[in-house]
């Protein structure tokens, strides 16, 4: 049973994605307005009566419903899809901030202290001549209070002489 289920869910799947791809390429978009035109040029001929707009109307009506359903569909994916490889990056990138893995499960007052913490971090940032340095908000601030102080501590460097 199980395995039906899933085999069922495959071929939805494999259906709306051959959809997806189809629905956005050329060819549909100038079936879809073939169709418009076929219509307008038929509205003569049945006298703009109402069930010549009635077809028009139901048609796109089913085509906009069953639109809706695909394109959620596909945003879902592809949000999905781009979380895992940022959370990818994020676990494999050595100093990286583990708070943002999994980041879409927080509530957005948590989402918005974090908000908060970046907020700071690009001011730092903006601050620094090499805004690829920093990879947290507490790294940052680390790396700009000792920057700070060497800066502070040491007097400016020319060119180191040849050797």
């Amino acid at each position: 049973m199980a395995n039906q289920t899933k085999r069922r869910g495959n071929v939805f799947e494999r259906l709306s994605e051959q959809a997806t791809r189809w629905t956005g390429t050329t060819a549909s978009f100038m079936i879809g307005v073939s169709i418009v035109v076929v219509w307008l040029v038929m509205g003569p001929v049945f006298h703009y009566s109402d069930t010549w707009q009635l077809v028009i109307n139901t048609g796109t009506t089913i085509v906009t419903f069953l639109m809706v359903f695909l394109i959620q569909r596909t945003q879902n994916k592809d949000a999905l899809v781009m979380q895992l490889k940022l959370n990818e990056l994020v676990a494999a990138v050595h100093g990286a901030s583990n708070r943002l893995i999994d980041v879409e499960v927080l509530s957005e007052e948590e989402l918005r202290t974090l908000e908060r913490h970046y907020g700071e971090l690009a001011e730092l940032a903006r601050k620094e001549a090499d805004l690829s340095r920093s990879h947290s908000v507490e790294e940052a601030r680390n790396r700009h209070t000792e920057k700070m102080r060497s800066r502070r501590a040491e007097p400016p460097q020319g060119p180191k002489p040849k050797g």
